[in-house]
């Protein structure tokens, strides 16, 4: 065993700088009243020393974890397999990183983690919450509200009950989806299929909606439900096939759906993009530029995505870039620098053509 020194106190920079207690409180606390020169002395005193503050002593004073928790509705299997979740949590990381502030990740995978992480929410162990992948059953909205945590979710909430002042931060998915199928129509393919996401998400859905705004009263055999997997684009891909043989176009919900949908096609010998185009959503590139041939999707900028949420939550509203666009309504962010700000913030998506279609 190895003694080790003991860490530098408040009263230890005090005297190094020369000023009082109370003055370095207020200084590392970041507080207000203090006169620039002794600030600086006062930070001089910290590097010299190497003070390191107390947080729990800290979070006293001002009421404050420097902690957000991200919220994942989904299980970990799913979370650590979907390259989706790891784009939107880089976007997060980052900028809470830039705002010393640590990232607590909660999965939920059943109704007893449900209960778990709204107990660890109102304990009073982080600042707010980042919340995504809602499904329209879920209790998370409920448990959220119960414990006052200032709250930004990923995509748009799909609940009715009564919340007016839900901040959130979304693709345009429906428009997104609208831009894939007119290109698939444009090609000149007349049985155009959709293969969904789950349906009990507005991300799905909407990409349904998008579908159907540009395909009208389509056959309703060409929209088989998927589950935004490879595997599930490989089921809904044989279901389709076997329902409707002479299918020429398929917009699938997601990048992961449209590389399932890729290999049956291979599997029961139809060439991509000749004989049936494909396109997907996402633009995750360790699949989209991956597949047989390079797939041909709908970009949305999921680590923005993140990250936005991310700086909503954290310092209220700011300029939202190139093309941002607020979604209807009105709310407040109930958070640090709060002020009006949309009730949500909509990235616009692009096309991105590559081989498939």
């Amino acid at each position: 065993m190895t003694d080790t020194a003991p860490r530098p106190t408040l009263e230890a920079v005090a005297a190094r700088a020369g000023v009082s207690r109370a003055t370095v409180s207020r200084v590392v606390n970041g507080g207000d009243g203090v006169r620039e020169p002794l600030v600086e002395r006062v930070r001089r005193a910290v590097e010299e020393l190497g003070y390191v503050p107390n947080q729990a002593a800290r979070s006293l004073v001002t009421r404050r974890h420097d902690a957000v928790a991200v919220v994942v509705a989904e299980p970990e299997t799913r979370v650590f397999a979907d390259p989706f979740f790891a784009l939107q949590l880089r976007g997060i990381s980052k900028e809470l990183t830039a705002h010393d502030n640590q990232l607590v990740l909660l999965l939920t995978e059943g109704r007893d983690d449900h209960a778990r992480v709204g107990r660890y929410l109102a304990g009073g162990h982080v600042d707010g919450a980042l919340v995504f992948s809602l499904h329209l059953d879920d209790p998370l909205p409920g448990l959220i509200q119960r414990a006052g945590l200032p709250t930004v979710f990923g995509g748009r909430p799909g609940w009715s009950d009564g919340t007016t002042d839900v901040v959130y931060v979304d693709s345009d998915n429906r428009g997104g989806a609208r831009e894939a199928v007119r290109h698939l129509v444009g090609l000149g393919r007349t049985r155009v299929a959709h293969i969904t996401g789950p349906l009990d998400q507005t991300s799905a859905a909407d990409r349904l909606d998008g579908y159907r705004d540009v395909m009208g009263e389509a056959d309703p055999k060409l929209v088989v439900r998927g589950d935004f997997t490879p595997a599930g684009g490989e089921r809904a891909m044989r279901e389709l096939l076997d329902r409707c043989p002479d299918v020429d176009a398929v917009f699938a919900a997601n990048d992961l759906t449209a590389s399932g949908a890729l290999r049956v096609l291979r599997e029961r010998g139809r060439r991509a993009p000749e004989d049936v185009a494909v396109i997907g959503f996402d633009d995750m590139l360790p699949v989209a530029e991956q597949t047989d041939p390079p797939l041909t999707t709908v970009r949305q900028d999921i680590e923005e995505m993140g990250r936005l949420m991310a700086r909503l939550l954290l310092t209220g509203p700011e300029p939202t870039g190139a093309g941002a666009v607020p979604a209807r309504g009105a709310g407040a962010v109930p958070a640090r620098g709060a002020g009006a700000v949309p009730a949500g913030v909509v990235l616009p998506t692009t096309l991105v053509r590559r081989a498939s279609a």
